[in-house]
């Protein structure tokens, strides 16, 4: 039980398209995934390099969470993501250990994922997801 590894790391941006081509550039690799997740008002394209994956994060909507974000605090870093195994015993430990889960239940998500949100106020101001392959559930 535990996190395994950091599936990705999530980055704000205004325009996936002009992120894009800076990512693509940096990393030596174009995105294999674009995907708009409705529930949470945001269209995310995911570049992997070698074992590790970034997320960027464009708004779908001016009043979606990622839209909020880059108000407040502009482009970067929006969250770093965990792999788990079971999601929902990892709710229940984390629970447990006096930590606040923004969803009390697990949701699906982007890149086949199943994933929870860990407050930023109860993890030194970073946004914590957890998340576990769907294909596992």
């Amino acid at each position: 039980m535990g996190v395994n590894k950091i599936e990705h790391i999530g980055i704000a941006v205004k325009s996936l398209a002009d992120a894009s081509v800076l990512y693509e550039k940096l990393l030596g690799v174009g995105a294999y995934k674009t995907e708009l997740v409705e529930t949470e008002y945001v269209i995310t394209r995911f570049f992997r390099t070698g074992e590790s994956k970034i997320e960027l994060l464009e708004a779908s909507s001016d009043d979606s969470p990622i839209a909020k974000f880059i108000a407040k605090r502009g482009e970067g870093i929006h969250h770093i993501a965990f792999h788990v195994d079971d999601i929902e015993k990892e709710m229940e430990r984390l629970k447990s250990a006096g930590f606040t889960l923004i969803n009390e239940q697990p949701k699906y998500g982007a890149d086949n994922k199943l994933v929870c949100f860990v407050h930023p106020k109860d993890t030194n101001g970073t946004l914590i997801e957890l998340c576990q392959d769907i294909l596992n559930k």
